[in-house]
């Protein structure tokens, strides 16, 4: 069996990065000879984190020059994307604006446990699909909660400035070479993959890249 190296960049705030994980999952799953070993990024698409909090349609409309019309048009289609895939996006139209540094935070400590990935995928949930504020203590403890970490631990990290240089040196990494954009695939440190691409076709790149690393 061929084992593949992921780095993933991605940032919770990120339905792309949600989507594109599920994809990536459906991939490996028509790939039973390849296994992975997979490590989660931090990317900040709000990095300000005194910018007040804003619903996301207007916030989105100005950062893309479109109208909310349009906006909301987008959003239906990523949940429809999202509902095929499995994931909940139920409220990813209700939600806010939020800073996500706190999040990261959590997720690298999770790293440590193993459970990098529980964690992310219960920030996503409660993101795109209960409209929390995962820029919260109390949401992102519950959040540890779910993914099967300690509570009372993740509210001490939280309270302090814990993986704080883990994240930030984490962040400027990527920026420097040169990741604008996510989800960002970057496999065995050398071919990289942007964007939540369709199933079919990360499998034949991964399928690929598995050849040429064999």
């Amino acid at each position: 069996m061929t084992t593949l190296k992921i780095d993933l960049v991605s940032d919770i705030a990120c339905p792309w990065c949600a989507i594109g994980y599920a994809r990536l999952q459906q991939a490996l799953a028509s790939l039973p000879d390849l296994s992975v070993e997979l490590e989660w990024h931090a990317f900040e698409l709000n990095p300000d984190k005194n910018a007040a909090q804003e619903p996301i349609l207007p916030a989105l409309s100005r950062k893309y020059g479109r109208s909310e019309d349009e906006m909301r048009a987008a959003q239906a289609n990523m949940m429809n994307v999202a509902s095929e895939l499995g994931l909940n996006f139920d409220k990813m139209q209700q939600r806010f604006t939020c800073n996500t540094f706190d999040a990261h935070r959590l997720v690298k400590w999770a790293a440590t446990d193993n459970k990098a990935t529980e964690m992310k995928l219960a920030l996503f949930d409660a993101y795109f699909g209960e409209a929390k504020d995962v820029s919260a203590s109390v949401v992102l403890a519950d959040c540890a909660e779910q993914a099967g970490l300690d509570k009372s631990e993740a509210e001490r990290i939280l309270a302090t400035d814990d993986f704080a240089n883990t994240v930030s040196e984490d962040i400027a990494k990527y920026q420097q070479a040169g990741i604008s954009s996510v989800p960002a695939f970057i496999i065995n440190n050398k071919y990289l993959i942007s964007g939540a691409q369709e199933p079919a076709q990360l499998a034949q790149a991964l399928q690929q890249i598995a050849g040429e690393s064999a």
